[in-house]
């Protein structure tokens, strides 16, 4: 047997750039490399503890401090597209919660017009009986009749539809899906009279500046790329580690306590290594020059989308609230033409042909009415969705109930 040669080691990676190391030796042989000489006093076995310190390239950052400081950056990164998906969500449930809105007060309506043409159905086929009306009369009220009633069924089939559609965002305390129950129907707004002033524009478009979710996402990436350039700068210098060991001390090979001088029984060693040319350290600088800046521009564009969009939604959303208070007098002015109709057919100036007529544009008027205070609705929520407000500002914390 020539030689032989044990070494193990224990590096303990710490933040900061000081390694500590402690580490374990046994060589023997006859032809042993003196460098690697340890007495047979200690039954040629040798303890040190020691410190590695960069005073070249990884004083500043390296490898292991750079990933900690991007996986930081990461978590908020992952905090910003939580905030990004559940708006999304919710933007999807309170467009499907206006629909199923929509759908059934013009379900009520409908059914309620259904009632007003089976009243004149049966008026009509009652003064045929008694001679007052001709049987065309009869057919055409009928007619009326079964078109309203179609109608009716075909808002009910939608009403169904967009309760189903809703009942996608409902689960129980135990996450189990539940489906809205027959005798459940939205309660009557009352804030289509609410629209958001300058003020609120002002404070949302603020508060998307520093606070949207894809804003954010895309400062934490530049943010990585700016650790990464860092890094890779950092390995444009040469690489000079200094290493200082004490040998069996404090304790010696057998456990026994040691006597602690930094001056004696010690190993120090230098390690310095430099490429020549360092292609590959430029070259990896420059690559993350150009994501960084590439990220740059992604950014001010993706600012800059989201503005014009808030300020769109924002000026769709005034556009409809005129729209929808110009609606509203047309549906009063076409009350007013029906209510003159049937005065007129009470003193023989009218017709059933001018009465259906009129009660046809005024349930048209009224449907689309509805129509457009539901899309008022989605657009307020759209709004906040656009601005990147979290939870688009609604309080998603259950009320308590008190029981009496």
């Amino acid at each position: 047997e020539y030689y032989n040669i044990l070494n193990s080691q224990l590096k303990v990676p710490v933040w900061f750039p000081i390694d500590p190391k402690l580490s374990f030796d046994q060589n023997r042989g006859e032809y042993l490399n003196p460098e690697r000489f340890i007495s047979d006093q200690t039954d040629f076995q040798q303890f040190s503890a020691g410190v590695s310190l960069p005073v070249g390239r990884g004083l500043f950052i390296d490898q292991r401090r750079a990933t900690m400081k991007q996986a930081e950056l990461f978590v908020d990164m992952a905090d910003a597209e939580r905030v990004k998906m559940i708006n999304k969500i919710l933007l999807t449930s309170a467009k499907d919660y206006w629909e199923w809105y929509f759908a059934y007060y013009d379900y009520k309506l409908l059914a309620q017009s259904v009632e007003i043409a089976q009243e004149i159905f049966d008026r009509v086929r009652m003064d045929y009986q008694f001679g007052e009306a001709a049987v065309i009369d009869t057919v055409q009220a009928n007619i009326t009749l079964q078109n309203r009633m179609i109608d009716m069924q075909q808002v009910q089939i939608r009403f169904i539809q967009t309760g189903l559609r809703l009942s996608n965002h409902l689960w129980n305390e135990e996450l189990q899906p539940v489906v809205l129950s027959d005798n459940m129907v939205p309660i009557q707004s009352e804030n289509f009279q609410l629209v958001p002033d300058r003020e609120t524009l002002d404070i949302l478009r603020e508060q998307a500046e520093n606070n949207h979710p894809e804003l954010r996402k895309l400062e934490l990436k530049r943010g990585q790329l700016e650790i990464e350039n860092r890094l890779n700068r950092e390995n444009l210098k040469p690489r000079l580690d200094l290493n200082y060991n004490l040998i069996n001390a404090p304790i010696s090979p057998n456990g026994e306590d040691a006597q602690f001088l930094w001056t004696d029984n010690y190993k120090f060693g230098l390690d310095f290594s430099f490429p020549l040319f360092l292609r590959k350290e430029r070259a990896k600088v420059a690559k993350t020059e150009i994501k960084i800046q590439d990220t740059e521009y992604s950014l001010m564009m993706r600012r800059r989308e989201i503005q014009n969009e808030i300020l769109a939604v924002y000026t769709e959303i005034t556009n409809t609230f005129t729209i929808v208070q110009q609606q509203l007098q047309a549906v009063n002015n076409y009350e007013r033409l029906l209510e003159a109709e049937l005065f007129n057919l009470e003193s023989g100036e009218s017709d059933l042909f001018k009465i259906n007529f009129q009660q046809d544009k005024l349930i048209e008027s009224q449907s689309k009415l509805l129509k457009m205070q539901a899309n008022f609705q989605k657009l307020k929520a759209t709004l906040y969705w656009a601005a990147g407000i979290p939870y688009l500002n609604y309080d998603l914390e259950p009320e308590t109930v008190d029981e009496e």
